[in-house]
């Protein structure tokens, strides 16, 4: 392939160029789903390999969908339906005609269906960003697939799949709360968290149906008092709710929703509707309602298999590869990819390229550590005179290879390097997209070509940036993070340790590195240098068994020495020094690798990743680390990312978990931080470090958020008919006795426009994500997390809190809300919970403030906060929290009907007695005056 070859199509890729150009974000995170004439196509279901084969899972997924896609279509007034599905199915099950995978992979599906390995089968989906924003993928588990029981909980399996399909595409939240199923609104009054509020069922203690006030202790809820809803409704909405009622067939909108329930959607979308947010979501905005009364075509599905594990290594020898130890460090990680982390039975090949494509090795299976090493040893050790690079030959070559296995290159990976800036990959962007095979790009240095990344794009694979520096790891990081794509964790293999140093004549590197109880098999201690001759190598394991250099491989070619635990690595700290016996300063590194101790136990894994990969300054980058045991989040975990420019020092941030900031869920597993210290514009890798000491471990079993709710029983006929109890809910302690480490890659993210002098501070705080409002004896008592100086870190100069009668004019117009005092308030550093108390009579008893017609006992008031720095610079207005306005004297709740009713009756009964009283003490008066008269007439007569 020519620079000048497939000219000719290049303008027909013009459009989804400029697609991506216009919508890059939702091209990274939802690449395969379009949204065409109301119809969604390209939705990818993906079978997890550890599910076992079961004639049901697809007729049951397909009916799923079917009904999801009317109920959809309804429920969106005619928008938007389900047209065309692809089911990914695992290579564990046996071949059954079906096609061909493409560029289909586990990793990239919309909806996943997996054991959940805990017994719990809410599904759920992975929502980790603020409200509006695409989530990651759905789960569901091959029970709640194939038991027709779960229904009576969890409702009909197409509405579920709506339910999480709006939080999947839409980014709403669940409008229910496990944790506040009850709360005091404004007019002191118990309330059910529910939306909308017309929903209808009873208050249940222990021994059955009671009055409201049984549920109440001291001011508190009383423990096992729950409502039980009517199966009976006549409420519309809301799917966000309650989808199982068969009355429900809409989202909460302006006028049904309930902005008073403590629960996500209200805090994360600032008391807005689901159907508000919806409603102004790109779906909305680039579709119309379909005409007619026709319901919508019935969805069609393709089921797809891989076939054989096909990769072709795809390599730049030009010779710029010579500068920088390029072609060595290459040379490194390809070779630690080729023996350690690609998966046995896989077809590999290799292509070197300049400005010429060249076959070093058709494809060779891996059955061997021969067959490793075999391929080993035609990775290219020569650069070419040449400068000139093509990395379109390079592809084309690459597809040679892989085309002779089955005729097609479906399914193939091509992993390219490369160093070189070549003008012309938009020749090859069409052929590479219709070939059906995934480019990972890796780029070295910083004269790559700007568009090599949208080969990566186009395809869903991985990029990566490895930047000039003798002591990064960036390389062999990159490779080891480019798994089969099947999902299938206990086959891969994960980093415990990646690190890097520059050391001086004499001195060491060292470290402790944790093998924990869930992996050790296939443990592999890889050394690498940058000088000639190894440095001494003392490694200990946990018994305090020695290694030493002499235990070590060592290719002194590739400046490597490699160690393989035979069996099962013991479980526990393993300590390693390097001493460098170079006369001269040089790079050492070490990097640490393992597979799964068992398919009984899944390993803790780490996935890293940004919001985009490409930002323009000042608007940072938002980064995300997803820590799991399974499918269940790992919490209390030190998780660190580490960001590397083109040049200069790499950054290190600290994650949080804490539901503030860029984390948008406390307590669900995805640590979270903005990046914002850009040193100049260019490319920039990103490595996480997830740590956890010897301890006890806190594992969620179930996925806090955004999952379909679970009813617990219903009042049908008068009778309360609980379901099963739910299985696995919230948090199991778990021993870990050696801890674990996990180091992974998250690949590369641009930014354009950085100054290249001092700027001024244009960074402003982040917006407060998880204010919160009681009512307390002195008045209104606010508490939130503290934003920083810039974004989260830092610490702000001051706070403005406003508050208004009106939720729209606080929507709308926050400045000119009434202003609280705050002279006394005082920001801490960013992360530190902040209280503060004040009195809103204050502002509210004011007569231009007075609602017209209102009593003091019936408004409700609205507060809000926004942050503000030393340059004056405002974060974005909070969530908004509503409370009473004003505090009643009686702190006891003034109950509802039932309560009125009750008093009603006990006050006649009171005035009943009254009344009895008074004649039975006149009918008394009477008869003494009788008696007194008669004996007075008596004494007359005598």
């Amino acid at each position: 392939m020519t620079h000048r070859d497939d000219v000719g199509p290049v303008c027909s890729l013009r459009l989804v160029i400029l697609l991506v150009a216009l919508n890059p974000e939702r091209w990274l995170l939802r690449a395969a789903v379009q949204l065409r004439d109301n119809g969604y196509d390209g939705l990818l279901v993906a079978i997890n390999p550890q599910v076992s084969e079961s004639p049901n899972i697809l007729p049951n997924i397909k009916e799923m969908i079917t009904e999801a896609s009317f109920y959809l279509f309804n429920a969106t007034k005619r928008r938007v339906f389900f047209r065309n599905i692809k089911i990914l199915i695992p290579t564990t099950w046996k071949a059954n005609n079906y096609s061909k995978v493409k560029q289909e992979s586990y990793e990239k599906a919309d909806i996943i269906v997996a054991d959940s390995y805990m017994h719990s089968d809410d599904p759920y989906t992975l929502q980790y960003r603020g409200c509006g924003k695409e989530g990651k993928y759905i789960h569901f588990t091959p029970s709640f697939l194939l038991n027709d029981n779960l229904t009576a909980g969890y409702g009909p399996r197409g509405r579920v799949f709506v339910h999480e399909w709006a939080h999947l595409r839409w980014g709403v939240f669940d409008e229910y709360n496990n944790e506040k199923p009850l709360y005091i609104n404004g007019r002191h009054q118990i309330k059910v968290t529910r939306c909308s509020s017309d929903i209808t069922g009873t208050f249940v203690c222990e021994k059955g149906p009671c009055p409201q006030e049984n549920c109440i202790i001291s001011k508190l809820f009383k423990e096992g008092c729950m409502f039980i809803y009517n199966r009976t409704q006549n409420a519309t909405a809301s799917i966000m709710f309650m989808q199982s009622f068969s009355s429900v067939v809409e989202f909460c909108n302006a006028s049904t929703h309930n902005a008073e329930a403590p629960n996500l959607q209200n805090q994360m979308c600032s008391l807005r509707s689901t159907w508000d947010v919806i409603t102004a979501s790109a779906d909305f905005n680039s579709s119309a309602p379909r005409n007619g009364t026709e319901p919508p075509p019935t969805p069609t599905f393709s089921l797809v298999q891989a076939g054989e594990k096909v990769v072709c290594l795809v390599l730049d020898v030009s010779s710029k590869m010579a500068e920088g130890e390029r072609l060595l460090r290459l040379q490194q990680a390809a070779e630690f990819y080729l023996m350690q982390i690609v998966e046995i039975r896989t077809f590999v090949g290799i292509v070197s390229f300049d400005s010429k494509g060249e076959i070093k090795v058709q494809l060779h299976q891996i059955n061997s550590n021969d067959d490793r090493k075999l391929l080993v040893s035609f990775l290219p050790t020569t650069v070419s005179h040449k400068a000139e690079t093509s990395v379109c030959s390079g592809l084309k070559k690459g597809f040679e290879v892989v085309e002779k296995l089955n005729g097609k290159a479906y399914g193939s990976v091509m992993i390219l390097v490369t160093s070189g800036d070549d003008e012309h990959i938009d020749n090859c962007l069409l052929t590479v997209l219709s070939s059906g095979s995934t480019v990972h790009s890796i780029a070295l240095g910083p004269s790559v070509a700007e568009n090599l990344e949208e080969l990566s794009h186009l395809t869903g694979g991985l990029k990566f940036f490895v930047p000039d520096k003798s002591n990064s790891n960036s390389m062999i990081d990159a490779f080891s993070s480019i798994s089969s794509g099947t999902g299938d964790i206990f086959q891969q293999s994960f980093q415990l340790e990646s690190t890097g140093k520059m050391v001086k004549p004499h001195h060491q590197l060292g470290n402790t590195v944790t093998v924990d109880q869930s992996v050790g098999n296939d443990t592999i201690f890889l050394v690498t240098w940058q000088s000639s001759g190894p440095p001494e190598i003392a490694l200990f394991d946990p018994n305090g068994r020695k290694y030493d250099t002499n235990d070590f491989t060592s290719n002194l070619a590739l400046h490597s020495a490699r160690l393989h635990i035979p069996g099962t690595a013991k479980p526990g700290n393993w300590t390693y020094t390097l001493n460098n016996t170079h006369h001269a300063l040089q790079a050492l590194a070490v990097m640490v690798t393992s597979r799964a101790s068992s398919l009984t136990m899944p390993p803790a894994t780490v996935e890293a990743y940004m919001e985009r990969d490409s930002t323009h300054f000042p608007h940072p980058v938002m980064i995300y680390a997803n820590v799991r045991k399974g499918v269940h989040p790992i919490l209390n975990a030190t998780v660190t990312a580490v960001i590397e420019p083109e040049t200069g020092d790499p950054v290190t941030l600290k994650l949080c978990d804490d539901g503030a900031g860029a984390d948008v869920i406390k307590n669900d597993g995805i640590y979270s931080r903005y990046f914002f210290s850009f040193a100049r514009s260019g490319r920039y890798n990103l490595k996480v470090h997830a740590y956890q000491s010897p301890s006890i471990s806190i594992i969620s079993y179930s996925v806090p958020g955004s999952h379909a709710m679970y009813v617990p029983g219903y009042v049908a006929n008068g009778n309360i008919q609980m379901n099963a109890p739910r299985a696995s809910i919230g948090w199991s302690e778990e021993e870990q006795k050696w801890g674990f480490s996990r180091v992974t890659s998250g690949g590369s993210f641009s930014v354009l426009g950085v100054p290249t002098g001092p700027h001024p501070d244009v960074f402003p705080p982040c917006k407060i994500i998880d204010l919160e409002a009681v009512k307390s004896e002195d008045g209104v008592t606010l508490s939130w997390t503290a934003p920083g100086e810039d974004f989260d870190q830092g610490q702000a100069t001051s706070y403005e809190i406003r508050m208004s009668k009106n939720l729209q004019n606080i929507q709308d117009d926050f400045d000119n809300a009434i202003l609280v005092n705050t002279s006394q308030l005082n920001p801490q550093k960013a992360g530190i919970k902040e209280r503060f108390t004040f009195s809103p009579e204050l502002f509210t008893n004011e007569p231009e403030h007075q609602l017209a017609g209102e009593t003091p006992e019936n408004h409700t008031l609205y507060v809000a906060i926004q942050a503000i720095d030393r340059s004056s610079l405002g974060s974005p207005v909070s969530n908004i929290v509503q409370t009473s306005l004003l505090i009643s004297q009686n702190s006891t709740p003034v109950l509802t009907r039932d309560c009125l009713i009750l008093k009603g009756v006990l006050t006649a009964m009171v005035l009943i007695g009254i009344v009895c009283l008074v004649i039975v003490v006149m009918f008394y008066s009477l008869n003494r005056k009788k008696r007194r008269a008669k004996k007075e007439n008596e004494t007359k007569l005598l």
